[in-house]
């Protein structure tokens, strides 16, 4: 299972990329296995700011929806469009191309409160 040492984590097991004020968004490896195959992201809240914990989209796999949690507040940038034609690039790559959304950060200090790889090891039991 991957999980790199260099990102944050949340229980609802999304990932951050934090640079400068600009946070890049998705789910964890643990995350996309457990749903199996995805077949459609859905963001439809690029250029809205929203709260940190407000949902930003959802993710459909074969099995199941499931809601999308934004870890930090701020504006929501940019959706990572080419997955609307292969959302199978989050089961594939979710640290590189299965990338969500990019959020410019209203509140820095919220990233404090996001876990370690090693936090986020412990909560999902590897």
């Amino acid at each position: 299972m991957n999980i790199p040492s260099e990102l944050k984590y949340t229980k609802d097991h999304e990932w951050i990329k934090l640079e400068g004020d600009v946070a890049t968004i998705g789910i964890t490896d643990f995350a996309q296995s457990e749903l199996g195959d995805i077949v459609y992201v859905e963001v439809e809240t690029v250029d809205e700011t929203l709260d940190a914990e407000e949902i930003f989209g959802t993710v459909e796999a074969v099995k199941t929806v499931s809601d999308l949690f934004l870890p930090l507040s701020g504006e929501i940038i940019e959706f990572n469009e080419s997955l609307e034609d292969e959302p199978e690039k989050v089961n594939s790559d979710p640290y590189g191309d299965g990338w969500m959304i990019k959020v410019k950060c209203s509140d820095l200090s919220q990233a404090e409160e996001l876990m370690s790889a090693d936090d986020y090891k412990a909560l999902i039991g590897v």
